[in-house]
């Protein structure tokens, strides 16, 4: 029995349902969370979602009720021809897969045939080799035809009749002539697939910054648009080398948090110009946005000032009336003093005006002796 090339699991699958034990089996894996739960057999959704070469996945009907555990290998129907591909989810889950991405159950989901045997293993494999040779050669046609487009991967089908051939350009791209081209080398029909970007790098895959696998190559199956105020809410500096991904454009990762940001910046005030004190004009210099903290600095210092955003809204209410505080942190205030106040002053100035007799009758009567003993030795 032929194994994963990674884990060396049997053609049965690892029966992990989906979480590989190596976590590299391939692309996309999916837990199946229902698992552990007993469906009734005569109720049990025939539809199987097969995952393809990076990431590529389909839905297929089990209309010969065959045994299947997630990792099976298996033949689908294909137009004009078969492929092999490997069984990612099945179930309730794939019923919920299909009303998320609006998939009809209707005579268009085509069939699974079998599961693939060791010989239709072996067959796709030397399938598999001619993919970076076609790829390489195409690359160089299409740069003998100076055609503007970036040929990013080719996939063979398992029956060896039939190659797609992804690629990217910004614009649109007569390739007529070099299908003709292709299909007179390499013997098979050709079928040429323009994507994303996004959808590129997914294919390719790689490490991102953050130092994991790109987030498009292992479970990011939906890209939305991500733009620039993204970061900016987030505080991030906008420099494109640091906020682009591999793909070139804008990291999908920025919008994981920003509605946690957007909700937080609900609380801190926006100063548009400065806060003006009597010490001078503070600039706001930097924002802690869930600490709600604000760093003020004044004109020609270099230290910051952290500042509570509820004291900034006090700031600001007081330029609003025209009035000043004396700094960020004291308003110019005057506190009518209370009884005991008084009280207690009224004490110490009594204390220090006893306490200055005190010492004044005590120096005298120093000087009275000191007199007297002078007289008496005269």
């Amino acid at each position: 029995m032929a194994g994963c090339s990674n884990c060396g699991t049997t053609i049965g699958g690892c029966k992990n349902n989906g979480g590989c034990s190596t976590g590299a089996c391939n692309k996309m894996n999916v837990f199946d969370w229902l698992s552990n739960m007993d469906m009734p057999s005569n109720d049990k959704f025939n539809i199987i979602e097969v995952l393809f070469k990076n990431g590529y996945k389909e839905f297929y009907k089990n209309s010969n009720n065959l045994n299947l555990v997630t990792g099976d290998a298996v033949i689908v129907d294909v137009p004009n021809g078969h492929h092999l591909g490997h069984v990612s989810m099945q179930g309730e889950l794939v019923r919920l897969q299909m009303q998320k991405k609006k998939v009809k159950n209707d005579d268009n989901i085509r069939k699974i045939y079998r599961l693939a045997s060791q010989k239709d293993l072996e067959k796709y494999k030397d399938v598999q080799k001619r993919d970076n040779p076609t790829l390489y050669r195409t690359r160089e046609i299409i740069q003998n035809m100076k055609l503007q487009m970036k040929l990013s991967d080719v996939e063979f089908q398992a029956d060896n009749t039939k190659a797609i051939f992804y690629y990217s350009a910004e614009d649109r791209v007569d390739f007529r002539e070099l299908i003709k081209i292709l299909a007179g080398e390499f013997r098979i029909r050709v079928e040429m697939k323009q994507i994303s970007l996004r959808q590129e790098a997914g294919r390719l895959g790689g490490i991102g910054s953050c130092g994991r696998e790109l987030c498009c190559s292992t479970w990011l199956s939906e890209f939305k648009s991500v733009s620039t105020s993204a970061g900016r809410y987030q505080n991030l500096s906008l420099n494109p080398s640091k906020l682009s991904g591999q793909c070139g454009r804008l990291k999908c990762c920025l919008n994981y948090e920003l509605e946690t940001y957007m909700d937080a910046l609900k609380s801190i005030p926006k100063v548009e110009k400065h806060l003006i004190t009597e010490k001078g004009n503070a600039y706001l210099q930097k924002t802690d946005i869930f600490r709600k903290v604000m760093w003020f600095g004044y004109k020609g210092e270099n230290t910051w000032h952290p500042i509570a955003a509820e004291r900034v809204k006090e700031i600001l209410l007081l330029n609003k009336e025209g009035k000043k505080p004396v700094t960020l942190l004291e308003n110019d205030i005057e506190l009518k003093e209370d009884s005991s106040q008084t009280l207690n002053s009224d004490l110490e100035r009594m204390d220090k005006k006893y306490r200055t007799k005190r010492k004044g009758s005590k120096n005298k009567n120093r000087h009275k002796k000191k007199f007297h003993k002078k007289s008496s030795k005269g």
